[in-house]
């Protein structure tokens, strides 16, 4: 059995999909992200795994199920903050973000019976899945993130260390508002389909735990 492992933010306007203003409000951002970590960690839970973990940037909320244990994030950059998330697992783990709603438990059923690594390579050239059977910090350390080029450096590296990769589907991230309602139209089932429906357009207020005001807490 696996663990499994989901890095994220806290859903709080201003800190979590920026690049979704505009034309959505800050404040509907949130909403979105929230959405999108709910449906990833509710696929997640319906997945069969050892442990669950939430990697988490902030407080943990309501969209949070049962079932996961819920760690911090550590300072740094992301290429330190996903090491850091594989050096407490000691056995195989398969790691993955929050801005794949579309993710189902039948994706994240992987076996590593027969390679040393699952890799998810994005469609904006990152990757959204990284899986290892024996998790080494040092595969990720170093690797320069969110350019075009993420996933191939990564994926070079896993082969570069001798290791069998094998490949996940290919997904589209959530980045921007042309993410979200091409996400959203793949699992038109999902939270993150629902709360884009609801506006679908910038100028709608928001009311609820996302739409705090952004500031120390």
């Amino acid at each position: 059995m696996t663990t499994l492992l989901v890095i994220a933010k806290e859903p709080r306007p201003g800190r979590v999909k920026t690049r979704l203003t505009p034309p959505f409000t800050p404040g509907q951002a949130a909403r979105l992200a929230e959405a999108a970590l709910a449906d990833t960690l509710h696929a997640v839970a319906a997945t069969p795994a050892t442990r669950r973990v939430l990697v988490l940037d902030g407080a943990p909320g309501p969209w949070l199920p049962p079932g996961f244990d819920v760690v911090a994030q550590c300072a740094g950059g992301l290429d330190e903050r996903l090491a850091e998330a594989f050096a407490h697992c000691a056995g195989p783990a398969l790691l993955i973000g929050m801005d794949t709603p579309q993710v189902t438990p039948e994706l994240l059923t992987v076996d590593f019976a027969d390679c040393d690594a699952w890799f998810g390579p994005a469609e904006d050239g990152g990757f959204w899945a990284l899986g290892l059977a024996c998790p080494d910090p040092a595969l990720l350390r170093g690797v320069p993130m969110s350019t075009p080029e993420t996933g191939a450096v990564q994926r070079e590296r896993l082969v570069a260390a001798g290791l069998r990769v094998r490949d996940l589907p290919r997904l589209r991230d959530v980045d921007t508002a042309a993410d979200a309602h091409a996400v959203a139209a793949l699992a038109p089932r999902g939270r993150f389909a629902a709360r884009l429906a609801r506006f679908p357009a910038a100028g709608e207020p928001v009311t609820g735990p996302a739409s705090r005001p952004v500031g120390p807490r």
